[in-house]
């Protein structure tokens, strides 16, 4: 394998590139972020952690579904915004509380479809659904869902917590499939008993009350290598790390699986004396953890394979997110 070829396909990504226009956005309203003063975090983190008192937050995110997804299999998108929302709250070691969405629709043929998928999608995660709006007569079709959940301030897991000398962690539930319609959606809840998913989400948790980590994301859109790249960013550090470390399922190749959106995979990073506890604790439901690399001080990311190391990504240069303070 040419790790050049790897890695100038990971930079040219879409889940990475397309993450720029982020910049433009906090940039303008980095002024109200936290106008109330009870915002606990920047922007980069899977949710918004707002500040309630006696130690107790509550947790907001959204995601939006691309128009895309919804014409090739809307049932699929429909369960999709459900996992993906959850996912944001699990990352932070949050428990997930309940869910709105935006409907906007203009055909109706794929009603039914859609609404199908997000039952499911919360009947498998134990979320519920409970309101939204709908926009029947739009020029496009978008679901959009937000999710609030809850955390324990002291038990928070962020973005913004990595630490020179920590120890970087990937975790990825290995047992799924390529999803028949999208090569680069690694799907390991859609056939698992609702349980087995539900103590995933469980499993972040305990990580969280237990302080084993000191960093975590959600492997989202731009993949294990870009989601990694997020996290530093947010905490001001790089990392060091080697490519065939990161559990892999062998059936795919490696430039699908480092863009791959998997169902419940997580970028990590912790002491070296946590490690073990936390790879015991995501064994026990499902998930592979190995310890792939170090954060460094360097705000670089670095990429090993064999006798050979590349920057993937330069925070100065070209960072992913490049969120200001």
């Amino acid at each position: 394998m040419d790790l050049s070829v790897l890695v100038s396909s990971i930079q040219s990504f879409e889940g990475v590139v397309r993450k720029e226009s982020i910049e433009k956005i906090t940039d303008k309203l980095k002024d109200v972020y936290n106008v109330a003063g009870d915002t606990l975090l920047n922007f980069g983190d899977d949710a918004s952690a707002i500040d309630l008192g006696d130690n107790k937050l509550i947790l907001f995110a959204a995601d939006g579904i691309w128009g895309k997804l919804m014409d090739i299999d809307p049932y699929w998108a429909g369960y999709c915004s459900i996992l993906v929302n959850v996912n944001d709250i699990a990352a932070m070691g949050g428990k997930p509380i309940a869910m709105v969405n935006i409907i906007s629709i203009n055909n109706d043929e794929i009603t039914d479809d859609l609404l199908d998928g997000i039952k499911d999608g919360c009947k498998k995660f134990n979320v519920p659904m409970v309101g939204g709006h709908l926009h029947p007569d739009a020029d496009y079709n978008v679901l959009d869902v937000a999710i609030v959940g809850t955390a324990e301030k002291d038990k928070i897991i962020t973005s913004f917590g990595a630490n020179v000398n920590d120890k970087v962690l990937v975790a990825i539930d290995l047992d799924g499939r390529q999803h028949p319609n999208f090569a680069l959606n690694w799907d390991t809840t859609y056939l698992k008993d609702a349980k087995i998913v539900q103590n995933q989400i469980k499993a972040m948790r305990e990580l969280g009350e237990k302080g084993l980590v000191t960093g975590g994301k959600d492997i989202s859109n731009p993949g294990t290598i870009g989601t990694l790249e997020m996290l530093l960013e947010s905490s001001g550090v790089g990392a060091s790390i080697e490519l065939e470390k990161i559990p892999r399922n062998k059936n795919v190749n490696w430039e699908d699986w480092l863009k791959s959106y998997p169902g419940a995979g997580f970028v990590l990073t912790t002491k070296e004396e946590n490690i073990d506890e936390i790879i015991n604790i995501l064994k026990e439901v499902s998930i592979t953890t190995a310890v792939v690399g170090d954060v460094i001080e360097e705000k670089k990311l670095f990429l090993s394979y064999g006798n050979e190391t590349l920057v993937v990504f330069d925070q100065e240069k070209n960072p992913v997110l490049n969120i200001k303070s």
